[in-house]
């Protein structure tokens, strides 16, 4: 279960907020300021934290950089009731992955969070199978749209990619195909079917998300 974290001085407002999220089925946990969120980060890993910009002591700006630090991976939304476009850029550029403004509506703020999770998974991804390579091996639409066949079909075979794909040059899609599979990311099995590997479960799963990403752009 994904684990957020709610930053703000506002006693009556952060527990508005961990009902939301309680009701929306995450994890959650609060602090009432930067110290203390940075306390709870240093025993604990929190996959998105929402920072208000405006507290005592510390605010949410100066705040950034020293928790993305203590959590790097965390993904961190800020949430103000002055909203402008500068304080906007300079949040993001000292580590927010998104800024929201007060009042906001419930439902926006959870498609936030949502799109937030989705891209830490996708990174993650990438992260844990070493894709650096893989990645520029996906540039090519053939390959990926090869890779896209396996979200209907546990198995294609090489005359059922040719007609699904309208690809005339047999050696042009071997070559894709062999070079899917020197990336490890499809493999054959003793009938010459090709099938995905592991890795190559978690290449769909990202291109998944990734056309999610540009179909709300």
């Amino acid at each position: 279960m994904n684990k957020i974290l709610i930053v703000d001085d506002d006693v009556e407002y952060r527990e508005n907020l961990k009902e939301i999220l309680d009701n929306a089925g995450y994890s959650n946990d609060m602090a009432g300021s930067a110290k203390e969120a940075m306390e709870k980060l240093g025993d604990q890993q929190f996959d998105v934290i929402l920072l208000d910009y405006m507290m005592p002591d510390i605010d949410g700006i100066n705040a950034l950089g020293e928790i993305k630090k203590i959590s790097p991976n965390s993904k961190i939304i800020m949430i103000t009731a002055f909203a402008s476009i500068e304080n906007a850029v300079t949040a993001i550029k000292k580590g927010a992955s998104e800024y929201i403004s007060k009042p906001f509506k419930i439902d926006a703020l959870l498609l936030m969070i949502k799109q937030v999770l989705e891209e830490l998974r996708f990174e993650g991804n990438i992260k844990k199978l070493k894709l650096e390579g893989t990645l520029s091996c996906l540039s090519n639409s053939i390959r990926r749209e090869i890779i896209r066949m396996f979200q209907t079909n546990k198995k294609i075979r090489l005359m059922e990619t040719v007609r699904k794909l309208a690809i005339e040059d047999h050696t042009k899609l071997l070559f894709h195909l062999k070079t899917l599979k020197e990336a490890r990311i499809i493999k054959q099995d003793k009938k010459r079917s090709y099938l995905l590997t592991k890795e190559g479960k978690k290449v769909l799963e990202c291109l998944n998300i990734l056309d999610i990403f540009l179909s709300e752009k």
